[in-house]
């Protein structure tokens, strides 16, 4: 086996032990993880694959890429966490091997290892490379789009300026494909913004802007043209409308002050971030090639960050695309550290020993914290009555968790050190290393306890009632009560649909059953979970509703059909 195969080896061999292990257990996320998830379920049960569905309606929020991809995994390894969570495991490896076949390409063998081990082991792109949300593959196709479009644009690095103006369409097309048109407005101010900053200089001729579009037409819009073929226009239009409330009002619970990004990504993208920072500086002893690639990046990552952070709703996956550019950036400052034997500046030193520390003390203390939450409870600094509830949860801590966060901070520690004293190499794989057992180590051990004081026993209830005769509903928001109870069509003689009237009604249907299972004609027995803070409000509300149950800040209601009680 040649040299290059062998770096290939290992960084794919490493990303899968990293990436795939274990991400099968734990409960998949309420919100988006069960989304998606739910929408291909409901593909595997009604056979449906052009229509995107969550309670088996037309569900206009996201096109269908993913969700196909992850129908796909769910044939392979049955419908449960780990086939939700595979893709992005893939697009994990995926990622990091085009990373380090790029920096080759662009400039050496190490600059490549360089630029996949700061992506791969920065922690929230290690953290989303085990999740079942969009983002990744989304991500993966706009970078690649703009890539390819640097690639037509300079005919130094590559000639072949049709070939290269196709796959760029192509990508942002399946990126339109994977979550929408937001692509295209990423794509087109980075676009805008390169022609801008060199003056625009294109040096692509009319064709090459034709062949662009129609690659983009193409592969961005087929699914929707498919779907208008079939008579759902009007979820196409529904499609559209929500893409364009997302930009302009502040979703649901999903507010946050104008920096809110720039918060996430400072500390996210640890260990990079600081990296990526000094990089800002142009440095010497880089090709002009590779200096535009730099310019590339940049102006991706100011478009993405300045846009989501005008845009009123703050997710911190909406600037996930960041990581791309500031793992290259952290890569071309690392780079230029090792050829120049350059020490570590003491500002960029004092910046990864204070965020690893922060992040760091963060797990340090969780286990610990649970010991004394009682006191919290008891002198009145927690009454929040979901919060208490969710509280008294046993997450079975073993004692040992606090070690993890002492490995960030004391890895990152010694290998500033080591980086102050020119031991570069050295240091920039400690730094590394730490980083991803760090990650590795807390999605493993620690974020499953987590999870047991937020949502673990609503959704273990939940799959209690997977096999039984009965209703599952939810007095708050939720797509767990669809994927983990595993609910079928129902017909159009069920009881339910019967008094659903679907046009004046439409999108509502989850309302409209909720209110059914609590106070309509049901024809078997009715579980509903609420959460502690909502619970004595909806037995008030809804009094044929009976509580058998209370656990960790949920509540679980009982009812009765009339002809079984």
């Amino acid at each position: 086996m040649n040299r290059e195969l062998k770096i290939i080896f290992f960084i794919v061999a490493g990303a899968g032990i990293f990436y795939i292990p274990f991400i099968g257990n734990l409960h998949l996320f309420d919100w988006d993880e069960i989304n998606f998830a739910e929408a291909a379920r409901e593909m595997l049960v009604t056979g449906d694959y052009l229509t995107v569905q969550i309670f088996f309606e037309p569900f206009w929020e996201k096109p269908p890429l993913f969700i196909w991809l992850q129908a796909a995994s769910m044939h392979l390894f049955g419908v449960n966490e780990f086939a939700a969570r595979f893709p992005n495991a893939i697009a994990g490896v995926l990622t990091l091997f085009v990373l380090y076949r790029l920096g080759k390409r662009m400039v050496n063998e190490r600059f490549g290892i360089i630029w996949a081990i700061a992506y791969g082991a920065s922690l929230l792109p290690f953290f989303y490379f085990k999740s079942g949300i969009i983002d990744p593959w989304f991500n993966f196709f706009i970078f690649m789009g703009v890539i390819y479009y640097m690639f037509a644009q300079n005919h130094k690095i590559n000639k072949k300026k049709y070939i290269n103006a196709i796959l760029s369409a192509a990508f942002i097309g399946l990126a339109v494909l994977t979550k929408g048109p937001a692509a295209i407005l990423i794509f087109g101010l980075t676009i805008f913004m390169l022609l801008l900053l060199t003056r625009f200089k294109l040096k692509l001729f009319t064709g090459h802007v034709i062949t662009f579009i129609v690659a983009l037409t193409f592969v961005g819009g087929f699914w929707f043209l498919l779907q208008i073929a079939a008579g759902n226009y009007d979820t196409v239009v529904d499609f559209v409308v929500y893409q364009v409330r997302l930009f302009k009002t502040e979703d649901a619970g999903h507010g946050g002050f104008p920096l809110y990004h720039f918060v996430v990504l400072f500390f996210g993208v640890f260990p990079a971030t600081a990296f990526a920072i000094h990089a800002h500086k142009k440095r010497t002893g880089y090709t002009d090639e590779m200096q535009y690639l730099r310019l590339v990046m940049l102006t991706l990552f100011w478009v993405v960050l300045i846009l989501f952070s005008i845009v009123k709703t703050k997710i911190v996956h909406y600037s996930s695309l960041c990581y791309f550019p500031m793992s290259f950036l952290a890569a071309y400052s690392v780079n230029w550290f090792l050829e120049n034997r350059k020490k570590l500046p003491l500002w960029l030193a004092a910046i990864q020993i204070v965020t690893a520390t922060l992040i760091g003390l963060i797990l340090f203390f969780l286990p610990i914290f649970d010991r004394y939450k009682q006191w919290f409870i008891d002198t009145g600094k927690i009454t929040h009555s979901f919060t208490v509830g969710n509280l008294q949860a046993d997450p079975g801590w073993l004692g040992w968790e606090w070690i993890i966060g002492l490995i960030l901070m004391f890895g990152s520690l010694l290998a500033i050190i080591w980086l102050r004293r020119n031991k570069q190499v050295n240091g920039f794989r400690l730094l590394a290393a730490s980083s991803a057992v760090f990650m590795f180590l807390s999605i493993v051990v620690v974020t499953p306890k987590m999870e047991k004081y937020s949502q673990n026993a609503a959704i273990e209830f939940m799959k209690s009632k997977r096999n039984q005769d009965v209703y599952v509903g939810t007095l708050y928001r939720s797509y767990a009560k669809f994927f983990y109870p595993q609910i079928k069509p129902m017909g159009d003689m069920h009881p339910f649909m019967q008094s659903w009237d679907a046009e004046t009604q439409k999108g509502n249907k989850d309302f409209y059953f909720t209110r059914w299972l609590s106070t309509g004609d049901i024809d078997k027995p009715a579980f509903l979970i609420v959460r502690k803070d909502k619970l004595e409000e909806n037995l008030n509300r809804y009094p044929e509703l009976e509580l058998i149950e209370e656990k960790n800040g949920y509540g679980f209601l009982k009812r009765m059909p009339k002809s079984k009680e």
